[in-house]
């Protein structure tokens, strides 16, 4: 359903797997491998110089391809069999050398690993953007106090910016993973029909070193065919970005209620508007990151269960990768690319964040209150007297501080200027602005490694 695609997809990432582009990643290895066998003398270098040249996408007849590929279970059989017309228009003699020594399942599972490859760079754009935006949000509400919640109730004081340093971290995470994919999974496929290159002879090797060069692959020890593991590590290692992406949306979402307030999506004419009620004002944006991400799990399981695949390919749960591992990839770039584009648009509501703090009428200080008291009294029967206390509050309507400050057997162990400061959220704050330290320290580490990289 095109009409969707900009609800749920990345644009930048779609490129990576349209029609077009996933033929071209088959031809891209094709025309590597001809060159490669022409490195080692397996095949002539002109006819690696003429297959090279067909391997165009522009110039292969893809409403053919999809008609043919019902009959072969693959797209690889009659991809082959047109490049092979295509040469053989040229130089018959070379038409011959097409594919020569691999599989079917070398030119797609390549292909493949081509085309993640490529949509990685706009993934990982958007997560340094999105880095950069937490970064500074959480520097900027570092000591911005916000309630926070357990079990959807609310618990204690903490910050702005420790919530978005928390996002800010797993986010960090997730790109070291992405990266790491690069080296552990996204490597070349070449094994020929039964993963041995027993057509090649003893050139295998050689040729699928050449080849891996060629491609700017990493080459595996072995062929993988039915080893589907780093099929498995990406499709998990997206699903566990989407995981995250989930959590902060839904987060985000529940900041945003009309009974909440303390965030909002950016206003703009026509933005997140009802078609029937004036006054509403959707979180658009964390309604698409939330549908995408939701569907990532059921996919994610659907590679995780077509690993164990038969023999040396697999009938069947191979051919259900195909178009799942892309979805995974495209759903979690289409919610990341989102939350990128709102996170610097995010508006902060600090006054409603302070006033939803007074919401319990002191309640929410207890714990800070309660550990204070122990000191003197023991944690034990601090904790009772402070909880009878916020049964009182609680049952008369009344501020836990007014009720502290009437009890009289406390005057002597919590003074009013002790209460005053157990009852500022600034003072609880615990460690939170150490955290945010060391998560802005390791963002910042992040950048030095990217300005290393390019320079």
């Amino acid at each position: 359903m095109p009409l969707l695609d900009g609800l749920f997809y990345s644009p930048s990432v779609e490129k990576s797997f349209s029609d077009t582009a996933t033929v071209q990643a088959m031809l891209d290895f094709e025309a590597a491998l001809a060159r490669a066998e022409a490195k080692t003398g397996v095949i002539p270098s002109s006819a690696a110089a003429t297959i090279a040249a067909n391997c165009r996408a522009e110039i292969i007849d893809l409403t053919s391809l999809a008609t043919a590929t019902p009959q072969s279970a693959n797209l690889a059989i009659p991809l082959v069999k047109q490049l092979t017309a295509l040469v053989a228009k040229q130089n018959p003699d070379a038409a011959r050398f097409v594919h020569w020594g691999a599989t079917s399942q070398d030119a797609i599972d390549t292909g493949l690993i081509l085309q993640i490859r490529h949509a990685l760079n706009p993934v990982i754009s958007d997560l340094d953007s999105l880095c950069d935006t937490f970064a500074k949000l959480a520097e900027a509400h570092r000591a911005t106090p916000i309630v926070a919640r357990t079990l959807l109730q609310q618990a204690l004081p903490t910050s702005f910016g420790f919530i978005v340093a928390g996002w800010l971290d797993a986010i960090l995470r997730h790109r070291t993973r992405l990266l790491a994919l690069k080296n552990h999974a996204l490597v070349l496929q070449f094994g020929g029909a039964v993963g041995n290159l027993a057509a090649l002879g003893a050139q295998g090797p050689l040729v699928a070193k050449h080849l891996a060069d060629e491609l700017l692959l990493p080459l595996p020890t072995v062929s993988w065919h039915s080893h589907r593991d780093r099929i498995g590590e990406v499709g998990a290692t997206f699903g566990l970005l989407a995981g995250s992406l989930n959590k902060i949306a839904h987060d985000l979402s529940l900041h945003m209620q009309t009974e909440v307030q303390e965030l909002a999506e950016p206003s703009a004419p026509g933005r997140g508007s009802s078609s029937t009620m004036p006054h509403k004002q959707n979180p658009v944006a964390c309604a698409a990151i939330l549908a995408a991400t939701t569907r990532v799990p059921g996919f994610v399981s659907t590679i995780l269960s077509v690993m164990p695949q038969d023999h040396q390919r697999g009938l069947g749960s191979w051919h259900a990768e195909w178009q799942t591992l892309p979805e995974i990839v495209r759903l979690s770039a289409g919610a990341l690319h989102h939350l990128a584009a709102l996170a610097p648009n995010l508006q902060a509501n600090v006054l409603r964040m302070q006033q939803n703090l007074e919401l319990t009428h002191g309640l929410i200080y207890a714990e800070a209150v309660s550990m204070a008291l122990a000191e003197k009294l023991g944690r034990a029967a601090a904790h009772e007297k402070i909880a009878t206390a916020c049964h009182l509050a609680q049952t008369s309507n009344r501020h836990l501080r007014e009720i502290l400050s009437s009890q009289n057997d406390l005057a002597s162990f919590l003074s009013p200027d002790e209460l005053d400061r157990l009852f500022n959220p600034q003072n609880y704050l615990g460690s939170s602005s150490a955290f945010i330290d060391a998560i802005l320290e390791a963002a910042r580490s992040r950048q030095l490694q990217q300005l290393s990289a390019k320079g």
